[in-house]
């Protein structure tokens, strides 16, 4: 008697506690997309990603340049002047490489510093919804396999992080 009487009241109180927790769901991307701040940092990442594309490319010629002139004067350079351009060649394409992977690092921590506050935004804007509607959970739809049912409280949260947003704006 004792332990279905324990039963009855642990399915009740499991009960209680999931009717008293409130799940929705937004789609992040959207409300990210409609960001003027997260165009800003696109475009401006995608400006800084042509001009690092164009100096790499234009590194990669000057390299293909010289190697080309070396193979046609190789046959008629001395041994020392051979291994000089070799030794040349090699600098240059070490160069080209340490130059790229310093234009990566350049760009992921500038991709860092332009979205943790977009992020930071999008964090205050569900909890200002979310405690308004007083929600226990939040899902991300866009990281889901499958859902059905619950809240979507993306319109919601555009309607937040757009204030947020602007008020940002006023600040710079």
């Amino acid at each position: 008697m004792r332990k279905l009487l324990f039963v009855f009241v642990s399915v009740l109180m499991i009960g209680t506690v999931s009717a008293q927790s409130k799940v929705a769901h937004i789609n992040s991307t959207k409300v990210l997309d409609t960001l003027p701040s997260r165009k800003d940092a696109l475009k401006e990442l995608q400006d800084f990603s042509k001009a690092a594309e164009k100096e790499l490319t234009d590194l990669e010629a000057e390299l293909q340049k010289a190697y080309e002139k070396y193979m046609k004067e190789r046959e008629s350079l001395s041994p020392v002047l051979r291994q000089y351009e070799e030794e040349r060649l090699q600098k240059m394409q070490t160069n080209l490489q340490t130059r790229e992977q310093e234009l990566q690092q350049r760009l992921q921590a500038r991709g860092n510093e332009l979205n943790d506050p977009i992020l930071k935004r999008l964090q205050k804007a569900v909890e200002l919804v979310s405690d308004r509607k007083k929600l226990s959970y939040v899902i991300d739809e866009t990281q889901l396999l499958y859902f059905k049912g619950g809240q979507d409280i993306t319109n919601e949260v555009i309607d937040e992080i757009l204030k947020l947003d602007a008020a940002e704006y006023k600040k710079k």
